[in-house]
């Protein structure tokens, strides 16, 4: 294939999977156009990722070297492995401390927090099971997918096409869905504001270096340290 043929494909491709993205962000949008009552509905607060996960079926069998567009190539595991580890950590005990000090001096109830999916699921399912599934799906869908697509949509736009080149826009799109998750406002309320920095962090990182593992071990890393020193504190 030439190159100009070569680049039309390419730029059809990265089209297609930017429209395929604005699906679950616009779900998002229009959950909080929803009547109260509806918003209650667990399908209208899972209707954005069920979303997401279908448009990004869609986009994978559309889509050659699936692994290396969402950063996952087996080369990347160790790197992973290290910088997600510390990234987690560090992210974990700042916002543990958030939770458990900054958040109840200010006079928000964490003690909801027993009464949610989560509290209510055994330790030893949640650690490390239930949590690294967590981490690695929503990483897959939100940094791999949905800001992988709207990324490469608006670098191309730009005309800075790199896979190291920030992307402001759909990083800023990405995080507010990520934050604005209606399942995760339900279930974690006013907490769910940690989302917009964590998001931002996660996007920072999965921009610059292209590797989700990076994200998922420190997603992982992170609610570990979290869930197990908020179930220590209000059992």
């Amino acid at each position: 294939m030439t190159p100009e043929p070569r680049r039309l494909v390419e730029g059809q491709m990265v089209h297609r999977g930017a429209a395929l993205a604005l699906l679950p962000i616009g779900a998002t949008l229009g959950f909080y156009a929803l009547p109260t009552s509806l918003q209650a509905q667990w399908l209208a607060q899972f209707t954005p990722q069920l979303l997401a996960y279908s448009a990004m079926g869609v986009w994978a069998l559309r889509t050659s070297d699936v692994l290396t567009h969402l950063g996952l190539e087996r080369a990347k595991v160790t790197t992973g492995l290290t910088w997600g580890l510390l990234t987690g950590l560090t992210l974990g005990c700042l916002n543990t401390v958030v939770i458990l000090s900054i958040y109840p001096s200010l006079g928000y109830d964490i003690i909801f927090l027993k009464q949610t999916p989560h509290g209510r699921l055994p330790v030893w399912l949640m650690i490390p099971w239930f949590i690294c599934a967590i981490a690695f799906f929503v990483e897959v869908n939100f940094r791999g997918f949905l800001l992988g697509r709207l990324a490469d949509y608006e670098q191309q736009w730009r005309g800075t096409h790199s896979g190291t080149q920030l992307a402001p826009l759909a990083l800023l799109a990405t995080t507010l869905t990520f934050a604005f998750d209606p399942f995760m406002v339900n279930t974690f309320r006013h907490l769910h504001w940690i989302a917009l920095w964590d998001g931002l962090i996660w996007g920072l990182i999965w921009l610059r270096t292209r590797n989700l593992w990076i994200t998922i071990v420190a997603h992982a890393v992170e609610v570990i340290v979290m869930y197990s020193a908020v179930r220590a504190t209000i059992g």
